[in-house]
């Protein structure tokens, strides 16, 4: 009888907990060491400085983790909320509270690392979502792009 419980609690256990059906991951080198590439991405409301599809950035500060509203061009709004963050590691996670994105249960993270030798550094950005209103191919190409466009913003802004 034990026994049965407790496989029936493991299995609610786990159809509670969102499973993400989507992984995107883009990677790119830049010339710039770490530290340059960490000052033009780190400040979390800095994206409109960096990614081409982002108009304005406001910070609201005051609850349990910092929140960005995104102002996109071309109208639309994206709410995310700082998760975590490791100056060390010049990486942060955030998670998308509300957009018009084809995605729920969006978690993402940046991160800026040594390329070694070379002095310059890479940028890996990851995120893990649900498809939501669109099959997970269709997701996983907006997502990407988001990303690929982001990054190269990223190098050109961190190479001047």
């Amino acid at each position: 009888m034990i026994k049965r419980i407790s496989a029936v609690a493991a299995v609610a256990a786990l159809a509670a907990t969102p499973a993400f059906a989507v992984t995107v991951t883009e990677t790119t080198p830049v010339t710039a060491p770490p530290d340059k590439v960490w000052a033009t991405i780190g400040d979390f409301c800095g994206i409109a400085q960096w990614h081409p599809a982002v108009e304005g950035c406001t910070l609201v500060e005051g609850g349990a983790k910092p929140v960005r509203r995104l102002q996109l061009k071309g109208g639309g709004e994206i709410v995310e909320e700082l998760v975590g963050r490791d100056e060390a590691a010049m990486t942060y996670t955030y998670a998308i509270l509300e957009s018009p994105l084809p995605v729920s249960n969006y978690i993402s993270t940046i991160q800026v690392k040594s390329a070694g030798a070379s002095g310059g550094s890479t940028i890996t950005w990851t995120g893990d979502f649900q498809a939501k209103g669109a099959s997970e191919a269709e997701a996983k190409t907006v997502i990407d792009g988001i990303y690929v466009k982001g990054l190269a913003g990223i190098v050109d802004g961190a190479t001047k």
